[in-house]
């Protein structure tokens, strides 16, 4: 039987949305005053309003490939999606990216308003540390808080915000290809790195298990900023659900706009053939990590 992975993520994306309405409730956690609604509400629209859920699949994956499937590595999914789907909220207002749509829906400044967007953003993001530190996630606490530590670099100064950081400043200036390089891993690469090694080490692989799978998260993340930056070229607005066109229009510096698109697509092969080769070892049961590799190289929205 042909495995299908869009089958596989609609069914994986199914669990997670579970997931996240349950964190996302209007139950009061002890230490917790209240939830206001309206907060709430924001909090909600940012993060249960679909999407492909790649991080919090390549979490559960990745921890699926060395033996370990439950609700521990489910919490430590929804962790970083909540990270993810915070880092979209702010994305979207009108101080960095100004998008009115996201996954053809209004962003949550738009749904709600600015001020709101920044708190369900800043909510969004605190909330990611109490769900990682779940004493579900892994019952050692040492491995809880490398977990937690290793979230917030992936997350911040020298992670994903510091990366949002050099791209913004990129706008309408010549930057080299190892500059441009070092802020896609760090914007977009960072959180797909952090997945792949998370799910790696709620396993308790080995400490060569996680490095092969941290280089892995490192390709794919790599693979998924081209992909991106391809689509903002090529694809239509109503195909990906929000504005395209905007990188060139910011006079933002990407690979595409540097290579071109053959030269880009070319490295996306090589990105496929290397990810490929780094779970070779692993034999049928890499088959869905190999799978998503595949789907992040080759995906038009």
């Amino acid at each position: 039987m042909t495995f299908d992975l869009k089958q596989h993520l609609a069914q994986r994306g199914r669990y997670i949305e579970a997931a996240l309405e349950d964190v996302l409730d209007t139950r009061v956690l002890p230490g917790e005053t209240a939830r206001p609604d309206r907060l709430l509400a924001a909090m909600r629209h940012g993060a249960l309003n679909g999407g492909k859920r790649l991080r919090p699949v390549l979490v559960f994956e990745t921890a699926k490939l060395f033996g370990r499937v439950d609700d521990g590595v489910l919490k430590a999914a929804c962790a970083l999606e909540l990270i993810h789907c915070y880092s979209l909220v702010h994305d979207d207002l009108p101080a960095m990216d100004d998008d009115d749509l996201r996954r053809g829906q209004p962003t949550v400044h738009k749904a709600y308003d600015d001020a709101t967007a920044i708190l369900a953003g800043d909510a969004l993001l605190t909330l990611a540390f109490d769900v990682i530190t779940d004493e579900a996630v892994h019952k050692d606490p040492g491995i809880r808080l490398t977990l937690s530590r290793e979230l917030s670099r992936a997350a911040g100064l020298g992670g994903m915000a510091g990366g949002q950081m050099l791209d913004l400043e990129s706008e309408h200036r010549d930057r080299t290809e190892a500059e441009i390089r070092q802020l896609q891993a760090m914007k977009t690469g960072a959180l797909l790195r952090f997945a792949c090694r998370a799910g790696a080490r709620l396993a308790d692989a080995s400490d060569t298990d996680i490095d092969r799978l941290t280089r892995f998260g490192e390709v794919i993340g790599l693979a998924f900023q081209l992909a991106d930056d391809l689509l903002d070229v090529e694809a239509s607005a109503e195909t990906m659900g929000k504005a395209t066109g905007k990188d060139a229009e910011a006079g933002k510096a990407t690979l595409v706009g540097l290579w071109g698109v053959t030269k880009t697509r070319a490295e996306l092969v090589r990105l496929q053939q290397e990810a490929e080769r780094l779970l070779a070892p692993y034999g049928h049961r890499a088959e869905t990590l190999a799978a998503l590799a595949g789907f992040i190289v080759s995906r038009t929205s």
